[in-house]
């Protein structure tokens, strides 16, 4: 029996039990475990009714697995997992079992809690505090169960079914994407730029009525059947009919439209401006079908940070290669939010709450809405997105607390949070567009959940244009004044090809005398320069080689800024559909004399290291820089001129030259060597010399063509020699022709040469 066939048996098993939690918890667990997980010997990998000593006291936990660290907290069938319980202080089922791991020793500490009441399970991952619990079902527990896998294997992670939506979302658009981009360019190898402008913009339309529908901002199903009941050959017209219905206010459409479009609200947010017939080409069978396909699939759980970078990852390879663009992980996100800001607010909202101090929460809800987030190269807005998920997330959290015992609560004036509070720069204009939609996502998902907590229905149209993302070049705007700066901007070297014209003259603009820096420390500077004398803090991902080498001294020494913390040198990982291969750091730092109180911490890997000061090289020293020099340190003859041939590459012999020379002169094997420069090694391209030093005369004149080579090196350097000596010959002739001024001058006579 299979693992899903045996998780169908258990669902058939526990349907109609019972559900006793005090006789039936520990059967049901073995029954899952030993059954459908396939556990061994489950009475030696699971503790039941694990004794807890709290305040003078002694209370049991249901269920302890140590090998996984998994706490469960189980209850009888019907109880509420996300409601207070009777009888237990009005806490959760969760609020529970986080009280029962506060109580045990360290190396007790759970690394997952599970509350489950037979019908459901309650995913709680315990190093992600502000993330929502993983639900599942026993119904869908046949097409789940890998799910649980965390349970018995330690090095598994509870996948969220948000993030397979996400990516299962993405390859839909990238498929619709597809097709479209063939009824633009009918058959043409290149799109024109304003093609591909107007299949940006209708991708972003299509997907937002693909997640409207599904997340009730629409009518039930109104899209889908609008695909299903028009043809082919009339869905173009029908498409820009519904676009201008979209833009337009209830009261000023026709009276005589037709009935299937006036379902649709009026949604503003200037998703629909400008519907221009022009801006969506002929709908074939197969487009049509694809668009059916995608409106039969369950958009309403996409995670908007996931989403909006896979959305982007629809680009062009080549274009997103060339623009430097990545698409950042949400774990790595938090690796730049969390110290930088986020891991302090939550710590004061949890003790806020814990005290139940209802005037410091209103405080801290204000504190959160007054705080606004600047992304200089935003992308697909990921950064923005996730920042705006966690603090509403927060925000809710204040909000249950301050409902206990309140009256009614007005949804619109309780939520302070708003995405007003978010700014973006972005040069590329469908990621304008992929960012203003992913905060709207997250925005409607966001007060679906505050209207739960409230218990009222959400009202999300019209869309408010207030997702301040602004089409630019980052390098050559004036960055609007924030509390935090965030993002990882392009990851392009000095020497990467995809650094245009107007790159070079970007790093020229603001490093005139630098030539060897990375770009992203163009963003580095104007964050620098706008943060000076505020207390805003920055934190970038960026290229690790900012903190090595010949940059750290030109990026470091004249920025006037402190490093408050850092992520060592790590490897990128992220959501893109094209693995970007990067090594990276991240820094988070303040301006010199900013009213910043926290502590320097350094991330080493699974290290966290506090720091005293933390320098350009990410090392906890006072600053110093290693710069290039032409002098000596101490009093010894000058390095004038290291390993250098001078032979115009007549001595050296790649791979193929190598070998053509052996074929036809097999006598010179001894005369060949490895030769290897920096560039060599680190490429691990072999290369070869022909060494000649203490070679028998005779075996050299043997071979032509080492002969050959030797007439050509000394041609070159006779040539060199002359052309030395006549710049010698003319310096001196200027230094002699100067005599004569330089001695009268001296003496205060003006005497001509």
């Amino acid at each position: 029996m299979n693992q899903k066939q045996a998780a169908r048996k258990f669902v058939e098993q526990w349907t109609f039990r019972r559900g006793s939690e005090k006789g039936e918890d520990q059967q049901f667990w073995n029954t899952l475990l030993a059954e459908v997980l396939g556990v061994e010997d489950v009475a030696a990998r699971v503790q039941y009714q694990v004794p807890v000593p709290m305040r003078g006291t002694t209370k049991f936990l249901d269920a302890w697995i140590p090998e996984t660290r998994v706490l469960i907290e189980h209850k009888s069938r019907g109880v509420n997992l996300d409601e207070p319980q009777a009888g237990h202080d009005g806490k959760t089922p969760y609020d529970q079992a986080v009280e029962y791991d506060n109580a045990r020793p360290f190396d007790e500490k759970a690394r997952w809690i599970v509350t489950c009441n037979f019908d459901e399970w309650r995913i709680y991952d315990r190093t992600k505090p502000l993330a929502p619990p993983l639900r599942l079902s026993l119904g869908n527990l046949p097409k789940e169960v890998h799910r649980l896998a965390f349970l018995i294997n330690p090095t598994e992670k509870a996948i969220p079914r948000e993030l397979e939506i996400s990516v299962q979302a993405g390859r839909i658009v990238a498929e619709i994407y597809d097709a479209l981009l063939k009824q633009y360019t009918g058959g043409a190898k290149e799109p024109l730029p304003e093609h591909l402008a107007a299949l940006n913009r209708l991708c972003v339309r299509l997907v937002f009525c693909l997640y409207a529908e599904d997340a009730d901002i629409f009518p039930k199903d109104c899209f889908r059947r609008l695909l299903e009941n028009t043809p082919s050959l009339f869905l173009r017209e029908r498409l820009i009919r519904l676009f201008q219905t979209l833009d337009t206010p209830t009261d000023k459409r026709n009276p005589y439209l037709d009935a299937e479009l006036c379902a649709f609200p009026y949604t503003n947010g200037g998703l629909f401006h400008n519907a221009a017939e022009s801006e969506i080409p002929p709908i074939t069978d197969d487009l049509r079908q694809l668009l059916i396909g995608a409106s039969q699939f369950d958009w309403h759980d996409i995670t908007p940070t996931i989403f909006g970078a896979l959305f982007e990852s629809t680009l062009n390879p080549v274009t997103r290669r060339s623009g430097g663009m990545v698409y950042t992980s949400v774990e790595n996100i938090h690796k730049v939010i969390d110290p930088l800001f986020l891991n302090d607010l939550t710590s004061r909202v949890e003790a806020a709450i814990k005290k139940g101090d209802k005037r410091t929460l209103l405080a801290l809800q204000a504190e959160m809405a007054s705080r606004t987030f600047l992304d200089p190269a935003c992308g697909s807005g990921n950064f923005l997105t996730e920042t705006y998920i966690c603090l509403r997330r927060l925000e809710n959290r204040i909000i249950a607390a301050l409902q206990k015992g309140q009256g009614e609560f007005d949804l619109g004036l309780t939520i302070k949070v708003s995405i007003a509070q978010f700014y973006g720069l972005e040069i590329n204009d469908f990621a304008v567009a992929v960012a203003k939609t992913a905060l709207w996502i997250a925005e409607s998902q966001m007060m679906e959940e505050t209207a739960e907590i409230l218990h009222r229905e959400p009202d999300y149209l019209p869309l408010k244009d207030t997702a301040r993302i602004v089409e630019c070049n980052a390098l050559r705007t004036d960055w609007p004044a924030t509390s935090f700066i965030i993002g990882n901007p392009p990851f392009l070297g000095y020497s990467s090809p995809g650094m245009t014209a107007e790159s070079k003259a970007d790093m020229a603009a603001l490093f005139p005398k630098a030539k060897f820096l990375d770009f992203v420390c163009c963003w580095y500077k104007k964050a620098a320069a706008l943060m000076q004398c505020t207390d805003t803090r920055c934190a970038f991902v960026s290229t690790n080689s900012i903190t090595q080498g010949e940059q750290v001294a030109p990026l470091w020494k004249d920025l006037n800024c402190e490093i408050d913390f850092a992520h060592r040198t790590f490897i990128w990982d992220n959501q893109a559909t094209e693995k970007a291969h990067v090594h990276c750091v991240i820094i988070g730092f303040h301006a010199n004399g900013a009213k910043v109180s926290c502590p320097k911490i350094i991330f080493d890997g699974d290290k966290v290291i506090p720091a005293k000061h933390i320098n350009g090289y990410l090392m906890d020293a006072e600053d110093a820089y290693i710069e290039s020099r032409n002098k000596p340190l101490c009093a010894v003859s000058p390095l004038v001129r290291g390993c250098q041939p001078t032979d115009d590459g007549n001595l050296i012999l790649n791979e193929n030259e190598r070998a053509e020379l052996l074929s036809r002169e097999p006598q010179i094997g001894p005369l060949i060597r490895p030769y290897m420069m920096g560039s060599d090694f680190i490429q691990r391209k072999p290369r070869y010399c022909l060494w000649l030093d203490g070679a028998s005369p005779k075996l050299i004149r043997s071979c032509p063509q080492i002969m050959e080579r030797i007439a050509r090196v000394r041609d070159f350097r006779l040539a060199e020699k002359q052309r030395r000596l006549h710049c010698s010959t003319m310096c001196e002739s200027q230094r002699i022709r100067m005599l004569p001024f330089q001695k009268s001058h001296h003496k205060g006579v003006n005497t001509s040469p």
